[in-house]
């Protein structure tokens, strides 16, 4: 199944949001940070809080494990913490939701005629069958997941995202998502972005990007409608 399988749901000239999934629609942080600390493990590094995992977090992810080790890791050190993330990962995301409110603030951005789509980096594959499980997938005319190599960077990905969606606009298009590399992606693609505290990044971190930070999807979505306005 390849990216972008949600689609078609005709042109669209208005406001539109490119949401984030995890951590951001889909809120996972306790996933992660069971991940992280079983990956740390393997190299017999101390286990780290949610605090301190928002506070050093960034992409591309190898230089977030330099901040922790004091040196970036070797390519077979990376390989076997990147490896053991995901299995963790898969393991812990069964216990997972949507965040709060994600349902109604997806219907009620569709009822209202704006269209929204999904860019993660997330593995595709893995990434469309949870966003069907959560029965969302009718709100959305694109989900788009990693299809290469994991730990990068966005923005690239974001440019490709929005040129494959008829009829939005960059410039009327917001990003929502949780980290620092999610406005840098909006930014070079030419949309805006607005960024939650809910996932991987503490407020301070996400206010030094230079853009509304907020502590709720619905401020978020309402910020979003804000931007798109002006």
């Amino acid at each position: 199944m390849g990216p972008g399988t949600f689609s078609g749901m005709g042109m669209h000239t208005d406001a539109h949001i490119v949401w984030d999934w995890n951590g951001t629609l889909f809120h996972d942080v306790d996933a992660v940070i069971g991940a992280t600390n079983a990956a740390f493990a393997e190299l017999g590094l101390e286990p780290i809080t949610l605090e301190r995992y928002r506070e050093l977090y960034c992409v591309p992810v190898p230089k977030f494990y330099e901040r922790l080790m004091g040196r970036l890791p070797t390519e077979a050190e990376w390989e076997l913490m990147d490896t053991t993330f995901h299995r963790h990962y898969t393991e812990h995301r069964v216990r997972c939701g949507l965040a709060d409110g994600v349902v109604d603030l997806l219907a009620d951005w569709t009822s209202a005629g704006r269209s929204q789509s999904i860019l993660s980096m997330y593995g595709h594959e893995d990434l469309v069958p949870l966003v069907r499980g959560f029965g969302i997938e009718a709100h959305f005319i694109r989900v788009d997941g990693r299809t290469g190599p994991s730990g990068g960077s966005k923005a690239e990905h974001m440019v490709r995202h929005l040129r494959a969606l008829a009829g939005v606009d960059p410039t009327r298009t917001v990003v929502i998502g949780d980290a620092a590399d999610d406005a840098l992606a909006a930014r070079y693609a030419g949309a805006r972005a607005v960024l939650y505290t809910g996932g991987s990044h503490g407020r301070a971190a996400l206010e030094a990007v230079g853009v509304p930070v907020v502590d709720t999807l619905r401020e978020a979505v309402a910020e979003a409608e804000r931007l798109a306005a002006a």
